[in-house]
């Protein structure tokens, strides 16, 4: 696997209502943008549906080298190969022998 793709980490912090309680909403205006570079990403599982509204959700999997760890977590967004990518569930973070082995993640896209 070739670690050779870069990508952009986009991490947006919680609104907070009129009475200054965080809420679940993300302040996506406000996200901030980091780079992360020698990763790979690579195609995953995707599916259709033709109910009401067609819809297309593409499956992606961030993966970085071997002993490299990125600050990545879920509700994140990723942008690579050109398109906005949301994380999809946990982070997964590998040990072997109880040493960071190397990071990947579930990246999904959703069209229609």
């Amino acid at each position: 696997m070739h670690y050779s793709q870069t990508v952009v980490v986009v991490r947006a912090p919680f609104l907070v209502d009129r009475y200054g309680n965080t809420t679940t909403v993300r302040d996506w205006t406000n996200a901030t943008r980091t780079t992360v570079r020698r990763v790979s990403v690579q195609p995953d599982t995707s599916s259709e549906d033709t109910g009401d509204r067609p819809v297309v959700v593409s499956g992606w999997r961030l993966v970085t080298r071997h002993g490299r760890d990125i600050d990545l977590a879920p509700g994140d967004r990723v942008v690579a190969l050109g398109r906005l990518l949301d994380v999809d569930g946990d982070v997964a973070r590998w040990t072997v022998s109880g040493r960071h082995h190397h990071t990947e993640a579930r990246l999904k896209e959703v069209s229609g």
